[in-house]
């Protein structure tokens, strides 16, 4: 049901848009659309880093797999431990553009042992399939984000053309096949199949976990069907593109009318994700910086760490104790560490 309900969201969406846009409303789904879009986008981004930035944390809680620094003679792992910001520094690179903590993950599963009844053993299998496809995905949807920058920039800059020729190196077809529009279709398809074939996946999965997939994959299919099969005007596409970046937007039917209903079903998809993400769970992207496991130098047996905001603790010493307490201790017969102390003492 959580996969029907995501599913005819998004077919519902890109209708509505194709639809209308059909209908001449090119500038709602081309220019008020898109400008709503950026402006949630950025008031939830700055939403989500203000409400982590406030969470407080007291304690030293960095999640770690490697020798701690301790006694000289004691080998430390200054990455997988780090007690420097910057070991800090490179497990963070790690993890941002690596996928570090995901490389390691495993799968945990209890099989029954053939032969012994109802016993089990529990097992443990690597999970690296999920660490390549998850770095499939995200790279090929940075390189299709950057490739985009051209119809942003004029003239269009030599990286945008090197990152565009590095994708197409293949030399497939014509237009030439990008290796990133078949990466992000295959990859995010995996992740979608990945939770319907994991029992415990699809027992925890969401609508809010079935439609970002959709969603990607619908921008995805809409943009490769945009370059290879339906024909649209990319001078009208640039220009347009231009004008939402100087604010400046083109709203004349000439230019809006010229281009295919299509591509304003993919940008207003591309414009709901954009949306979405702040208040989403792919919001990760950003809140990985604020996490106190990833951010935190691991040096407990450093320094002692205190709470700044915990109140003012008279302590009442032993001796103190003693003092007060000295003659019912002696009644008591309970040994003491000093007799009564002199009358200069206690001046």
């Amino acid at each position: 049901m959580n996969v029907l309900i995501a599913l005819a969201a998004t077919v519902v969406l890109a209708a509505i848009a194709y639809l209308v846009s059909t209908a001449g409303a090119q500038i709602v789904f081309g220019i008020i659309v898109p400008y709503v879009a950026l402006v949630l986008f950025l008031g939830g981004v700055l939403w989500r880093i203000f409400t982590w930035a406030r969470v407080p944390v007291p304690f030293k809680i960095p999640t770690t797999c490697g020798q701690q620094v301790s006694l000289p003679w004691i080998k430390s792992a200054t990455i997988e431990s780090p007690h420097t910001w910057w070991g800090v520094v490179a497990r963070m690179a790690l993890e941002v553009f690596f996928f570090r903590s995901l490389f390691r993950n495993t799968r945990t599963e209890l099989h029954r042992a053939m032969g012994k009844g109802d016993v089990s053993k529990l097992a443990y299998a690597s999970n690296e399939w999920l660490w390549l496809f998850a770095l499939i995905f995200h790279y090929s949807f940075l390189l299709i984000f950057l490739r985009h920058f051209r119809l942003f920039t004029h003239p269009v800059p030599e990286w945008i053309n090197g990152i565009a020729y590095l994708d197409g190196f293949l030399q497939i077809g014509v237009p030439v096949l990008y290796l990133t529009d078949m990466g992000i279709v295959v990859a995010a398809t995996f992740l979608f199949v990945r939770r319907l074939w994991h029992p415990h996946l699809r027992f925890i999965s969401l609508v809010q976990d079935y439609f970002p997939l959709f969603l990607i994959l619908g921008v995805a299919i809409t943009g490769i069907l945009l370059r290879y099969w339906v024909r649209v005007d990319v001078v009208y596409v640039k220009e347009l593109a231009l004008g939402l970046l100087s604010f400046n937007p083109p709203t004349d039917a000439d230019v809006l009318g010229s281009i295919n209903a299509m591509f304003f079903t993919h940008l207003f998809l591309v414009s709901v994700l954009i949306a979405y993400l702040p208040f989403s769970k792919l919001s990760h992207m950003a809140g990985v910086f604020f996490s106190p496991t990833r951010n935190m130098t691991n040096d407990n047996r450093m320094r002692r760490h205190v709470n700044p905001w915990s109140p003012k603790v008279k302590f009442h010493t032993y001796d103190e104790w003693e003092n007060e307490f000295r003659k019912k201790m002696k009644a008591a017969g309970l040994p003491v560490d000093r007799d009564e102390p002199a009358q200069s003492e206690k001046e």
